[in-house]
Order: structure tokens, then C-alpha cells, then sequence
């Protein structure tokens, strides 16, 4: 009974972090008309940085063991500053589902720097999937005429990507050591600390931004910074990266709707088919070969 208990603790905490994520490209969307890349992601952390602080200091969180911090500084590092620097900039260039889809090739991402970094090798499979997710990737840059925006923006996307999939990387093996609610706390503060740098443009943007953009960016660092993040390590450290990682499929799906209904913005034909072409590659990725069926006599 307990068993199943966590189990559906952990499904639920999937579906929170899902959809609050896909909002969150949908909000980057709409802010990022206003603040600089920088700034979104700065003002966003420290949003989410004061948020998880109230929540650790009122459960009488302590600091992570050390053993915690080399996992929780990659997180913060290329996780929460570089994914959301990369993101916010390459939303500038690309709707919000057409980044949507492009960041979703960051679980095949995730599985070749295990292969390299933990030393688990490059099935057939993982290299098949990883050259139909980047031949989506480059269907989406080129899908627009205007030439080298969308190009850039997918480029981006896929930077941003790559920040996930370290940031995963190094946060599975934290949470052997601190609590989800201590890795996504020192995690986010860390990121802060590495945006701290874009200081003078987020005053700027704050300045001049309409009431509303600075809505959108306590907004992001409320709900899909300060508790998607901590949703996604609680499930993180009660399920596998490999089967916590399958559950992103979702996340472009939602961001196309959500963007289409409050945005109207839909990626044309030729992005929806490198978007779909991306998460083709994850999903061959992470599929394995049946075994051979030996003959019994």
C-alpha cells in the first residue's frame, strides 16, 4: 500500500511539472516581449529563489551535505541559468510550440551523456534517434522564409537543450544526498547567483515594463520555476531519469495548445514536421530491442 501511495504521489507530481512547464513557454512568450533574456531569467529565479527559501525556512530546511553540492551547482548552473537564458533568447526567434519541440530532444540528449559520462555505451538506437531528432531540429531552422531568425532560434532551443540535459544529469545524483525540496532550493539560488550579472537589465526592464510582463514573470518564477522544479525532483528521486525523462513527450503537445489558445500562434507545417521528427528521434532513442528468442527443444 505504501508502495503504491509514493507511486501515485510521484504520477501526480509528473502532471503538475508538465503542465506548468508548458506554460511556462507559453509566459516566456508574452514577458520576453518586455525583459531581455537575462533579465527574464534572473527576475524569474529570484522570484523562485524567495519562494522555495520561505517554504525551506518554515519547514526548517537545513543546507544540503556536501556530498549534495557538486550536483546541485551543475543544476543550477546549466539548468536554471543556462536553459532558461537560452530559452528566453530562443523564444525571441520561435513560437512558443516550435521551442517547445525543439527543446523536447533533450531526453535523447540526456541518454548519449550517459553513454559518454557514465560510460554506457551508443546503441544502434541512441545514435538512429539522436540524427532524426537534429534532422528535426534543422527542418525547423530552416522552415522560415525570413531566413536566419528561425535558424537561430532553433539553435537556441536546442542550447537550451543541451543545459537540460546536463542539469538532469547532475541532479540525479544530488538527490541521493539532499532532499528534492534542498536540490531545487540551492539549485535555483545557484542559478540566480550565475544570472546575478544581468542585474542592471532586469532594473531596466522593471522600469519599463507594463504591469502586466512583470505579472508574467512572478508568474514563471512561482509556479514553473519555484514548484515545477521541486514537483520534477520529488518525482525525479521516486522514478527513474530514463522513465521521468519519457514523460516530456507531453510537454510540446500542451505548449502547442496553450500557445494556439492564448497566443494564436500555431508553427507552420514544415516546424510541426521537424518538431514531430524530434520526438520521433527521442522515442527511437530511448526504445530498447526485443531479446532473441532462443529455440527449446
Amino acid at each position: 500500500m505504501e508502495r503504491s501511495g509514493v507511486d501515485g504521489k510521484a504520477a501526480a507530481a509528473v502532471v503538475v511539472t508538465m503542465v506548468l512547464w508548458a506554460s511556462a513557454f507559453v509566459g516566456i512568450r508574452y514577458a520576453g516581449a518586455h525583459f531581455q533574456p537575462g533579465s527574464l531569467a534572473l527576475g524569474r529565479l529570484l522570484v523562485g529563489a524567495v519562494a522555495l527559501g520561505a517554504v525551506a525556512a518554515v519547514r526548517r530546511v537545513g543546507v544540503p551535505p556536501r556530498a549534495a553540492w557538486p550536483g546541485i551547482a551543475g543544476s543550477g548552473v546549466f539548468w536554471f541559468a543556462l536553459y532558461m537564458v537560452a530559452l528566453n533568447w530562443g523564444e525571441r526567434h520561435a513560437d512558443a510550440g516550435t521551442a517547445a519541440l525543439v527543446v523536447g530532444v533533450g531526453p535523447v540528449l540526456v541518454a548519449f551523456l550517459a553513454g559518454w559520462l557514465l560510460r554506457e555505451g551508443f546503441p544502434p538506437r541512441l545514435l538512429g534517434g539522436l540524427a532524426i531528432a537534429f534532422a528535426g531540429v534543422a527542418a525547423v531552422g530552416l522552415s522560415s522564409g525570413s531566413g536566419g531568425s528561425t535558424t537561430r532560434g532553433a539553435l537556441l532551443c536546442l542550447v537550451a537543450a543541451a543545459g537540460y540535459a546536463v542539469g538532469v544529469v547532475a541532479q540525479k545524483p544530488a538527490l541521493r544526498h539532499a532532499s528534492a525540496l534542498q536540490a531545487t532550493t540551492f539549485g535555483c539560488v545557484v542559478g540566480a547567483v550565475a544570472c546575478l550579472p544581468f542585474g542592471g537589465q532586469l532594473v531596466g526592464d522593471l522600469r519599463d515594463a507594463p504591469a502586466s510582463a512583470t505579472v508574467a514573470v512572478v508568474y514563471l518564477g512561482l509556479l514553473p520555476t519555484a514548484l515545477a522544479f521541486y514537483t520534477w525532483a520529488y518525482a525525479l528521486s521516486h522514478m527513474t531519469t530514463g522513465r521521468l525523462g519519457a514523460t516530456t513527450y507531453l510537454v510540446p503537445v500542451i505548449v502547442v495548445l496553450l500557445s494556439w489558445a492564448v497566443l494564436d500562434e500555431v508553427p507552420g507545417l514544415v516546424a510541426l514536421g521537424g518538431g514531430v521528427l524530434c520526438l520521433l528521434g527521442v522515442a527511437v532513442s530511448r526504445t530498447r530491442p526485443k531479446p532473441a528468442v532462443t529455440a527449446t527443444r
